[in-house]
């Protein structure tokens, strides 16, 4: 214990307070110096993931829209366009759904409803879908700018077109949906099948889509 003594007489002496008081500013600066480094660290990860998460919102977004002016052009792809077409939906719909945000399924959900609706519509309407390609351009960027306030719309659109759904009237319509992708991929076969004939009686279930809406 004669150590401890020594030790404890030194450190009260008059002739140790420099050394000490230079310990002790050194430990603080040490420590001051690790807080900051780790701080800086911090945000400098910080800023990484958020540049990473702006970067990943901006491909899906773009994906997005890149996607619906192809739907609005959907009957006029060939099969093989449409394939690569739904692969990339499919990334983008991956992409948005995984994004750190609060209701992105809401936003995946409500672009896949848009993009249905513009594959259905491009069988009648063609290039006359132009403005509605441009609002859903502009709601996917007002949704990059603003999650939280669009994600509250877009919850509202889909709760809209769910009671908005009959029953008999959807069931025509996926009829119909599925007798134009047929004439489509039979379109194209034909093509390369010069001397192949259409089937008789290959008329579009409209009558049914008529009756349920009547």
């Amino acid at each position: 214990m004669q150590w401890w003594n020594d030790l404890i007489a030194w450190l009260s002496s008059s002739a140790a307070r420099p050394t000490v008081f230079a310990g002790v500013v050194l430990f603080v600066a040490v420590l001051a110096a690790g807080l900051l480094a780790a701080w800086i660290a911090s945000a400098a990860v910080r800023r990484v993931v958020a540049q990473r998460d702006r970067e990943a919102k901006a491909a899906a977004v773009a994906a997005l829209i890149d996607a619906a002016t192809e739907a609005s052009v959907w009957n006029s792809l060939t099969p093989q366009e449409q394939v690569l077409a739904d692969r990339t939906v499919g990334q983008a719909d991956i992409l948005v759904r995984l994004l750190p945000i609060r209701g992105s399924d809401v936003t995946a959900n409500w672009a896949a409803h848009q993009l249905h609706e513009l594959k259905r519509a491009s069988a009648t309407f063609g290039y006359q879908l132009d403005p509605a390609v441009v609002e859903f351009r502009d709601r996917l960027l007002e949704w990059q700018r603003h999650p939280a306030r669009t994600r509250k719309q877009f919850q509202d659109d889909l709760v809209r077109w769910r009671t908005q759904r009959q029953e008999p009237e959807q069931v025509a319509v996926e009829a119909q949906d599925a007798w134009v992708a047929e004439q489509h991929h039979a379109h194209y076969q034909s093509a390369t099948s010069p001397d192949e004939t259409p089937r008789p009686g290959d008329t579009a279930p409209t009558q049914a889509l008529d009756d349920a809406r009547a």
